[in-house]
């Protein structure tokens, strides 16, 4: 059994990617959560104490996350938690895990441009999670012809473009 949690935060340490056993791809970073609190003695908004969890993401959604995410990113995150007890030596404690079923930009602190990588591009370039792959641009003006609307339907099927098109086809 596990618990879903959705969290807001910021990234604290560099994304990790890597490929584990049976050639799963996963990518790990460190992810802090806090908010400010006001302190009414310094008439202040003060930061509160961060909880610290460790993320991870597997398969498509650690590669996606390998090449779009870096320390200090504002993410949301939304995931199992799991928490664990280990020990190391003489000293032992306790992890608060969360194993991503998504992640996204946090809207309130950037803006961001969504970019779906081809499929053959992506199957072809699955290796190299920080490195260059051909990918359609589907920025809202892109798909949408420069409305910002982008009709359900489209948006859940294969998208392409002229120049994807071809290379698919041909």
């Amino acid at each position: 059994m596990h618990d879903s949690i959705t969290l807001t935060g910021t990234i604290g340490t560099e994304p990790e990617h890597r490929v584990i056993a049976g050639g799963v791809e996963l990518t790990t970073f460190r992810l802090a959560t806090g908010g400010r609190r006001f302190d009414r003695q310094t008439q202040q908004w003060v930061d509160a104490e961060a909880n610290w969890y460790t993320v991870s993401a597997f398969r498509r959604l650690a590669v996606h996350a390998a090449q779009s995410l870096s320390r200090g990113d504002h993410v949301v995150v939304a995931g199992k938690l799991k928490v664990r007890s280990w020990e190391a030596g003489d000293r032992k404690g306790i992890a608060v895990d969360v194993e991503a079923d998504s992640i996204g930009h946090d809207l309130r602190w950037v803006r961001t441009v969504a970019e779906r990588p081809s499929r053959l591009a992506e199957e072809s370039d699955s290796s190299a999670p920080g490195g260059t792959s051909e990918t359609s641009n589907v920025a809202a003006g892109a798909v949408s012809g420069g409305d910002g609307f982008v009709p359900a339907g489209d948006w859940a099927g294969p998208l392409t473009t002229a120049a994807s098109e071809s290379s698919v086809v041909g």
